[in-house]
């Protein structure tokens, strides 16, 4: 009888630390899913390109003035749509007033190798000159055009008090970086959280440091836990993926009304697949490849295949060494105050809703596409997997053309020119705070050939 009791307390001791070691390895944490909302993936798609979730904008008798037709429609929208770059909506107005307000597609598309891929992340957008000029020029054209007084301009106020309000907050350090943080903060500094409702007056104090971040590819979405790099986004992502609408909201009912379309878009992007290496891969070599990557980069990016598992860990700072900035933004004080306002807002509340929940470290993200998605880590700061997984060939400092054909196929990453110091304005400095390139290590150890194996493994991915 007493082999039996102790024969079940061991098996019940060994459920337990069976259960701790899947999800609390030593330098990660597992990160639990949360239920999403289901939709219907095509009406997601016509929301993201044709929808109103932007609610204010250019009036399109002033843009066609000034700017002359797309002809690549490459959205294939239909009418007036057709003739608009895929980074903006046209939408009417409850008065009747045809806008372009801009998409989600600002930071989640661009070219690569001379193709255009809706769900990439915008690699090559330049953040380092502020817009104030621009929008200063657009409200005096539109006043003298319109009037004060008329619908036209108040379908621009709400884009154009966001525009004035983010002036001289989201410069960045090198082209092709993203201030969404920073962004998100400003907007939210103008808002009451239990409203929505902007006041031009701010409510929270904005930090004054930017910190750059590389915009994620869509298609990775499915397989995550938790949003963002840090993993910050937990609940429902269809509450992030609205935040767009921040830029434009006038209240809480109309949150609501866009809120109801977010969940058919989630299901748009749960459907996206990543574009598929389209040079020669070496398969034999490959299968070398996949078994050292299964040794040595699958416990925290997970496997591939029909069979794969993704493992959503949160990597510690001290064992992943990334730059930390980011990370500690949000366990230090920096975004304390806009982590308050998020989860006590409209957001939080409901059936549905979404969380912020900061923890310390990295979010090791699927891999799959992996190649068309440089630069790498977190602040792109990293040209090519084959410096990613040497750190000793990191570039310090470097530049690329950012023509979306100067690709190299060899090392899986952007053609680069390395300078012994910051050249010019074009060159990524890492050794300035935020930018840096340190850590991810893992590649280290591995000879040239096993490092050149996993990298035509991950063409197939």
């Amino acid at each position: 009888m007493r082999k039996v009791f102790l024969y079940s307390l061991l098996a019940i001791l060994g459920i337990i630390l069976l259960s701790f070691t899947n999800t609390h390895k030593p330098g990660k944490k597992h990160i639990k899913a949360s239920k999403q909302r289901s939709g219907d993936a095509s009406r997601g798609y016509d929301y993201l390109v044709n929808g109103d979730y932007v609610s204010s904008g250019i009036p399109w008798e002033f843009y066609k003035v000034f700017a002359p037709n797309d002809s690549n429609n490459f959205l294939q929208r239909k009418g007036e749509a057709s003739l608009i770059p895929p980074q903006f909506n046209f939408t009417v107005n409850e008065d009747g007033i045809e806008m372009l307000s801009p998409n989600c597609l600002n930071c989640h598309s661009d070219y690569l190798n001379g193709e255009y891929i809706v769900g990439l992340g915008n690699h090559s957008f330049d953040y380092r000159m502020d817009p104030q000029a621009a929008g200063q020029f657009m409200q005096t054209m539109i006043t003298n055009k319109y009037g004060l007084d008329s619908k036209e301009f108040e379908a621009f106020q709400a884009f154009s008090a966001s525009m004035k309000a983010l002036s001289g907050h989201l410069t960045t350090e090198a082209r092709g970086l993203n201030p969404a943080d920073k962004l998100t903060a400003v907007l939210i500094a103008h808002r009451h959280p239990e409203t929505l409702e902007w006041t031009d007056s701010l409510l929270l104090e904005i930090p004054d440091k930017t910190i750059p971040t590389d915009v994620p590819p869509w298609w990775l979405l499915k397989k995550k836990n938790a949003m963002f790099y840090t993993g910050i986004g937990r609940g429902d992502f269809s509450k992030f993926l609205m935040a767009s609408s921040i830029l434009t909201l006038r209240d809480t009912s109309q949150a609501a009304e866009i809120d109801k379309h977010f969940p058919d878009v989630l299901a748009w992007i749960n459907d996206l697949e990543p574009p598929k290496y389209p040079e020669d891969i070496d398969y034999d070599l490959a299968v070398t490849g996949k078994s050292i990557f299964n040794k040595k980069c699958s416990g925290c990016h997970g496997t591939y295949g029909p069979d794969g598992e993704y493992p959503n860990y949160l990597v510690e700072l001290e064992k992943i060494g990334t730059d930390p900035a980011l990370s500690k933004a949000y366990t230090d004080s920096l975004y304390i105050s806009f982590i308050n306002w998020y989860n006590k807002s409209w957001f939080v509340q409901g059936e549905n809703p979404g969380q912020l929940v900061i923890e310390s470290g990295y979010v090791a993200p699927p891999l799959d596409g992996i190649w068309a998605s440089a630069p790498y880590l977190h602040n792109g700061s990293v040209p090519d997997i084959a410096s990613l997984l040497d750190s000793e060939k990191r570039p310090r400092y470097w530049k690329r053309s950012f023509d979306s054909r100067d690709y190299n196929f060899e090392k899986l990453g952007w053609q680069y020119e390395a300078f012994e110091a910051p050249e010019d304005c074009n060159c990524y400095n890492t050794d300035l705070e935020a930018y840096g390139n340190q850590g991810h290590r893992f590649g280290d150890p591995l000879s040239v050939g096993d490092r050149k194996a996993v990298i035509e493994y991950l063409k197939t991915l």
